[in-house]
């Protein structure tokens, strides 16, 4: 019963862009290996990491000096490294972190096919790598989960007990969900976050658009409710699916949560106030803040599960369980500043020890939007 939720899954819920963004090719002179569309940055490695279902799957390791904390990030669907990558850059010089992007199987020059499971082991041997090649300990470690991708980054989350923190971006409460507001979980969903999120330890952050035509606002405020350790979160006023990183709210957010989870946990608790919902804010706040933007809550509060059978008359709606998603030509903003700080650092390998960097190309490609769910086609 497991491999027909797979298989119909992978069918109907992935959809990797097709021709890949980029390619990955091996400099003849030193062996290293280059994505070969983008300008060679010193501080950047290419990576092929095996997993353990016996994939090979492409990711990129972007360092920035002297940085504390590292960001993992699972981009979403109808994306691939090649179409984040100026991103990454972006968000590693404005955060000041490392960033590790990865690519799932069957995406863009990772072997193997999508599916709900390989994605699970996708994000295991990007965090391994982390570990085992660059050092770095889990409780430095940020997941960052946009639209799909918050399936992987939740299920990793809620097995790691001392993670620094996770960002959850335009998430779905489940696959199913994301077309109909079930009560209940059926054997057939997939990225059940709704029942996961609840044992991710760490301080989460959750950002979603209140205008998000595909994945609607109440799901990233139902996932911010279930929450045990809740971080204000931010409901972008007007925010669609694929365009929330144009909006300025966007990265001066994340770099306040960036900020405060900096801070030492005892102090995390100590300051505990600090994370309040954008919808809790005292009085006193939003008299002195007339100009700012008020948080718009577009959560329908869930239903209480009964002990009643659900009936399933949409089921034959669901040809048979169709979650599409659509891949728009909206360029994400970019945040350019200059570069010539950045250190010189090792070079970039096949991935099997350690690391080293690619090469120096002027991309060509502007940076498109990263994730939408195809509508079901009548």
């Amino acid at each position: 019963m497991g491999g027909v939720k797979s298989s119909m899954a992978a069918k109907l819920a992935f959809f990797p862009p097709n021709p890949p963004f980029y390619k990955v090719v091996t400099e003849k002179s030193s062996g290293l290996l280059l994505l070969d569309r983008f300008p060679h940055r010193e501080n950047v490695d290419v990576l092929k990491i095996p997993t353990r279902r016996g994939n090979k799957i492409v990711a990129v390791y972007v360092r920035y000096p002297m940085a504390t904390r590292t960001l993992l990030y699972s981009h979403g669907n109808a994306a691939d490294i090649g179409q984040m990558y100026e991103l990454f850059i972006d968000l590693s010089i404005h955060l000041k972190v490392n960033l590790m992007g990865y690519d799932y199987s069957g995406y863009g020059q990772s072997t193997g096919k999508p599916s709900e499971h390989n994605t699970y082991a996708d994000i295991e041997a990007a965090y391994k790598c982390l570990e085992e090649s660059y050092n770095t300990k889990q409780e430095d470690i940020i997941l960052y989960g946009q639209s799909v991708g918050s399936g992987p980054t939740v299920n990793l989350a809620a097995r790691l007990p001392r993670l620094r923190a996770v960002v959850l971006h335009s998430p779905i409460l489940s696959g199913l969900r994301v077309m109909y507001p079930v009560k209940h979980t059926y054997w057939f969903d997939i990225y059940k976050n709704i029942d996961k999120i609840r044992f991710v330890k760490c301080p989460v952050l959750v950002i979603h658009g209140t205008s998000d035509e595909v994945v609607d606002c109440s799901h990233g405020k139902q996932l911010w409710e279930l929450c045990q350790e809740k971080y204000e979160p931010l409901w972008v006023n007007g925010g669609k699916h694929c365009n929330l990183e144009l909006f300025p709210e966007y990265i001066k957010h994340l770099k306040k949560f960036i900020s405060t989870v900096e801070k030492p946990p005892s102090s995390l608790r100590r300051n505990n106030h600090s994370r309040k919902s954008v919808d809790q804010s005292t009085t006193k706040e939003k008299n002195h803040s007339s100009s700012r933007r008020k948080s718009t809550d577009c959560f329908e509060a869930a239903r209480k599960s009964t002990s009643k059978k659900e009936h399933l008359d949409f089921i034959n709606e669901l040809e048979p369980f169709a979650l599409k998603f659509d891949i728009h030509d909206d360029k994400i903003g970019k945040l350019r500043i200059p570069y010539e700080h950045m250190e010189r650092s090792r070079r970039s390998v096949e991935y099997v020890e350690k690391p080293r960097n690619s090469t120096d190309m002027k991309p060509e490609w502007p940076r498109m939007s990263m994730d939408c769910i195809d509508r079901i086609q009548n």
